[in-house]
């Protein structure tokens, strides 16, 4: 097992855009972790002397409309797109995997209802699934979090189901359950431990969709509160400033980019770290 891990890690450690993903997304979390403590200025005081300002040297990257320094903006910004992507895919995740394995395993008419329930769910694009779950629910960050958190239920759940599938005949399985394993022993301490590797590949790279999808949110109005330093909130109020005065939009605009690009390379790795055909 040891040896395994280890050339697992090697595998992980030789892939360039994995360790680059990896520190990215250390530089995020840290700056989502210390948030105010890392940014120069309050960001939610505004300075009216230095409206619109240009990057400076008290204001590294520029001032809002408001006057507010955006630098602090995007580093508290940080934390709120962080938060919503962990804990929506986290939900997803807690809801999918249970749903898929309990499908996969039990077959039948089950199967059959909760799977048309996760197509009927995929038929409609991510964003547009969101904007629907959000626009009902209103506006707030924990109702961004279960919109997002709805459009990564499938994802999991169609994955866990597959590997539910795959495995429920190997012998392993076969021998647990002739020595008297229950259903959800069988399923949760047998199946899902060997089906845990594209679960958090899965995981990985729907980080990056979700804070591209509340960052969309936030552009369209239902995201976080009015005031609260979020990403996508933040260009929506500076849209109409992008041609004259760039820099307000543009480094919330690096920020989401930056975090989705990190996600995507760090899964990459781990893809290729967990699957000995890529790594051939």
């Amino acid at each position: 097992m040891t040896g395994i891990l280890s050339r697992r890690w090697r595998a992980f450690l030789g892939h360039p855009g994995a360790v680059l993903g990896l520190v990215m997304l250390a530089c995020l979390l840290t700056a989502g972790a210390l948030g105010t403590t890392l940014a120069p200025h309050d960001p939610t005081e505004s300075y009216a002397a230095h409206r619109l300002s240009p990057p400076t040297g008290d204001f590294p990257c520029g001032t809002d409309s408001l006057g507010r320094d955006v630098l602090s903006r995007v580093i508290a910004g940080a934390r709120v797109s962080l938060l919503i992507a962990l804990s929506a895919v986290g939900m997803a995740a807690l809801v999918g995997i249970p749903l898929g394995g309990i499908a996969g395993y039990a077959g039948g008419r089950l199967d059959t209802l909760f799977m048309r329930l996760m197509d009927m769910l995929l038929a409609m694009p991510s964003i547009v699934l969101a904007l629907t779950i959000a626009a009902a629910l209103g506006r707030g960050l924990q109702n961004v979090i279960v919109a997002v958190a709805l459009t990564e239920v499938p994802r999991f759940a169609r994955q866990m189901r597959a590997s539910v599938l795959e495995l429920k005949e190997r012998e392993f399985v076969v021998a647990s359950r002739a020595l008297g394993a229950g259903f959800f022993s069988v399923l949760f301490l047998r199946i899902l431990p060997n089906a845990a590797a594209p679960l958090i590949v899965i995981a990985t790279l729907g980080l990056g969709g979700a804070v591209l999808e509340a960052a969309g949110l936030g552009f369209l109005g239902l995201g976080a509160e009015p005031g609260t330093p979020e990403w996508g909130t933040m260009l929506a109020d500076e849209r109409n400033y992008l041609r004259t005065y760039p820099w307000t939009a543009l480094y919330p605009g690096l920020a989401i980019a930056a975090t989705v690009l990190a996600f995507n390379l760090l899964g990459d790795g781990i893809r290729e770290a967990l699957d000995p055909r890529l790594r051939a």
